[in-house]
């Protein structure tokens, strides 16, 4: 957001819907420091406040958040056009963020992406994209159903373009270089190499030109600028020299022509530019594979029983779908009749096709097998499962590492050192050699502004985090930003819920024991633990699902301990012993006797009560799963500690420890003593994975360094985590922290080569050997080491899609 001073600016207030509300806003604007004055509109639902710089706004925003209310922001996601360096990306990252209205922003320059949340009520897209204009570049605003493939008609229209003036370039450079090489003396051989270098200088290296230009305008520079300079200074100095040939003639000099050296670094870094966009391409082959999973048509059963195929983008939510043998799924939904088995690989990552029948449910992109049947549509477009595991791993792609922000900064500052050095090189040349000064000092400069590459360092974070998104999607790991995806390796605890992450997560009611069998006790059970939303609650459903429902009142859920209900006035209660003790109701010991039988044998123990006395007891075992005691091993071969905490009775959660190999566990856990939990290992200096599946789960999700969430558990736990595993198979954790070592390892690595590749270049370029050994490095090679730089990169975070 714009810095100017005493800027006014409106906040749309969510949730401010009376005086009360509104005065508490006030309040705590009043404490936010940098917000000059403020005042709460309650007719408007806004708040107007007067700051001096975006920090203010940002400390405004949080503390209404923190007060429990919102503010309506926009998040959006659009691809620029026209980048071509690392200092484009910060170029036009840092003029978004100058406009007023815009909270954040974030370019991504592997794949060419704008992330930006702004005030609607302040700026839109259209005004971004002009801003973006004015430099040079452009917003891609196209709606999103068609976006991806006029964007990849773009971008083929591009590649075609740069591959046409490549071979161009090299066509016309040939002849120039053979001269300039070998037959420098030939009768008019200047005038050749100036008729064959002009076009690849001045038509085929146009644009670095017209950018640069652009870039100047705005006070900015980037790679565009150092090609510009660097060709166009060769350039004009070898024109100078072939037509006034006397003036260095007089000062016994040979008038050189370097129009070999213009022409080759503009060949070069055309072939570097293509070789660059092809490498690109390839490291969001995640995205393309799950977009491909999508069939274009259906076929539709109509209520007649007629059948016909339409278009996907016609399908509607409740449509009835036939899907025959080897057919991919189109969208989510259920099956309402036949039955097949579905590969969901590309999904969750397991190679088993999974059986679905009636009311099980089916995902779009999936494949299915041998058999056909129908299914009701239950989420279509964007809703779809597949639609949302790419706009994840879109956005993930796009999200920058913590490490980024030092490349950026270096990236910003990048070009205009490099010309202050090539600046410095000439002068220095022209001091201390009197003889050739001149001619040495301006190939040296020349050199040091083709040789430099702030693309390499632009790309070294970037297109790691692409390969590593991409492969975790491939194998069932959705990660949702790059800082977890780099965090991940440094993990050394890890909390692991017990239902639905270690065990299978359906529970069902294996044993009962009633004090006296009665038919409306078990009425009320029933009636009682359908209103509940708690997994153990369904169990007890399922096992008594011929009971009728009866009415009753003031219900209550109990969190971590179950929950009461009122019938014809009495109080009954369905949950854990903890329960019973807190309303001092007796058990019997029979029921006792039966309660500790179950729970050596590690299953979870429901007591059922009313205000008097304990009705029933229910043994509920939830089976471990076949792949959970191998991922724990694992985990603790690569020294990491876990804790498995449970809301279960501390008999059952011992023998699950014991099963698993798990040493540290905690029963009878609250979902609040998980979130104390993560913050008791926070404060032992440990960084901390959470792992879970329910909504008990979210609180110690949020506050987790790393969070990962079971894909079959809840919406609100995928959600709050940064990572899901969507066949939730705990095996794909040690997967994940593995792909986030060799991730972080390749960005290091790519790293080190960028800023080696510079530190060693430059002042090679700048003549650091010759008064040693006389080597004077040519421009031409320069150009062709600046053009691979930027390849070697890509190729290396490529790599990662090969590891084990």
């Amino acid at each position: 957001m714009a810095t100017d001073s005493k800027q006014t600016v409106v906040l749309p207030l969510e949730g401010v819907d009376s005086e009360h509300c509104a005065m508490i806003v006030d309040k705590g604007l009043a404490q936010v420091e940098g917000v000059e004055s403020h005042r709460v509109e309650l007719n408007n639902e806004q708040a107007k406040i007067v700051v001096n710089d975006i920090s203010a706004v940002e400390k405004a925003i949080k503390t209404i958040k923190d007060l429990g209310y919102g503010v309506t922001t926009m998040r959006q996601s659009f691809p620029v056009l026209h980048m071509t360096c690392a200092g484009c990306a910060v170029s036009s990252e840092s003029t978004v963020k100058a406009l007023s209205g815009v909270l954040n922003a974030s370019v991504n320059f592997a794949n060419s992406t704008l992330t930006v949340e702004y005030l609607p009520n302040m700026i839109d897209a259209s005004a971004i994209q002009k801003a973006l204009q004015d430099i040079g570049y452009d917003l891609f605003l196209e709606d999103e159903s068609s976006q991806q493939e006029t964007l990849e008609a773009i971008h083929a229209k591009k590649y075609k373009k740069l591959k046409n003036k490549t071979i161009w370039a090299i066509i016309l450079t040939l002849p120039v270089v053979v001269i300039g090489m070998f037959f420098m003396h030939m009768p008019y051989g200047n005038e050749i190499m100036w008729l064959f270098s002009t076009p690849v200088v001045l038509w085929l290296g146009k644009d670095f030109f017209v950018n640069a230009w652009k870039q100047a305008k705005h006070r900015s520079a980037n790679m565009d600028t150092l090609v510009a300079l660097s060709t166009g200074i060769a350039y004009i100095f070898s024109v100078f020299n072939m037509l006034f040939p006397e003036f260095w003639l007089e000062r016994n000099l040979e008038p050189h022509v370097y129009f070999e050296a213009a022409a080759v670094i503009i060949a070069f870094i055309l072939l570097g530019k293509l070789l660059e966009e092809k490498a690109k391409g390839n490291t969001s082959s995640a995205i393309k594979k799950l977009m491909g999973l999508q069939p274009k048509t259906v076929v539709l059963i109509h209520p007649d029983g007629t059948e016909k195929q339409v278009a996907i983008d016609d399908v509607n939510v409740d449509d009835v779908i036939l899907v025959k043998p080897g057919e991919k799924i189109a969208v989510d939904g259920m099956v309402t009749s036949g039955n097949s088995y579905v590969d969901e690989s590309m999904l969750s990552g397991e190679p088993v096709p999974v059986q679905k029948k009636e009311h099980e449910k089916v995902f779009a992109g999936t494949i299915n097998q041998k058999g056909s049947f129908q299914f009701k549509a239950t989420k279509v477009g964007k809703e779809t499962m597949l639609a949302q595991i790419i706009k994840m791993v879109q956005d993930a792609q796009g999200s920058k590492a913590p490490v980024q922000k030092l490349v950026d900064k270096i990236a910003g500052i990048f070009v205009p050192i490099v010309i202050g050095i090539a600046l410095i090189t000439f002068i220095l040349w022209l001091v201390l050699d009197t003889n050739e000064g001149l001619i040495h000092g301006l190939l040296a400069a020349v050199t040091v502004l083709v040789i430099a590459c702030p693309c390499a360092l632009g790309l070294a974070t970037p297109t790691a985090i692409m390969v590593g998104v991409g492969r975790g999607a491939e194998g069932g790991i959705l990660i949702k930003d790059a800082e977890s995806l780099e965090l991940a390796k440094k993990v050394d605890a890890i909390i692991l819920d017990k239902t639905g992450t270690i065990t299978e997560g359906k529970p069902e009611v294996t044993e009962v024991q009633w004090l006296r069998d009665s038919d409306a006790d078990k009425n009320v059970l029933f009636s009682l633990e359908k209103q509940s939303e708690h997994p153990l609650a369904d169990a007890v459903v399922k096992h008594l699902e011929n009971s009728p429902i009866l009415p009753l009142s003031s219900f209550e859920s109990i969190t971590g301990k179950g929950a009461k209900a009122v019938y014809e006035g009495k109080d009954y209660y369905a949950g854990n012993k903890k329960l019973l003790a807190e309303n001092n109701i007796p058990i019997a010991s029979e029921l006792q006797q039966y309660a500790d039988t179950w729970s050596a044998q590690s299953k979870t123990v429901i007591w059922f009560a009313n205000n008097t006395e304990a009705l029933a007891v229910l043994a509920i075992s939830d089976k471990i799963k076949d792949t959970s005691i191998e991922a724990i091993r694992q985990l603790q071969d690569m020294g990491i500690e876990l804790y498995m905490l449970t809301g279960d009775n501390e008999t059952t959660a011992k023998a699950i420890a014991e099963q698993t190999g798990i040493a540290h566990y905690k029963a009878e856990v609250l979902p609040q003593d998980k979130a104390d939990f993560v913050k008791k290992l926070h404060q032992q200096g440990k960084i901390v994975a959470m792992v879970g599946d329910g909504i008990n789960d979210s609180t110690a999700l949020a506050i987790a360094d790393v969070s990962i969430a079971m894909g079959k558990g809840s919406d609100i736990a995928m959600d709050v985590a940064k990572m899901t595993i969507i066949s939730s198979d705990l095996k794909k954790i040690p997967e994940a922290i593995k792909l986030s070592k060799q991730t972080v390892a390749t960005i290091k690595q790519n790293l080190f080569w960028a800023f080696i590749y510079n530190l060693i270049g430059i002042p090679i370029a700048a003549g650091i050997l010759y008064p040693l050994n006389g080597f004077l490095l040519n421009p031409m090679i320069a150009g062709a080491a600046m053009a691979l730089s930027s390849v070697s990169v890509v190729s290396n975070s490529l790599r990662l899609k090969w590891k084990q």
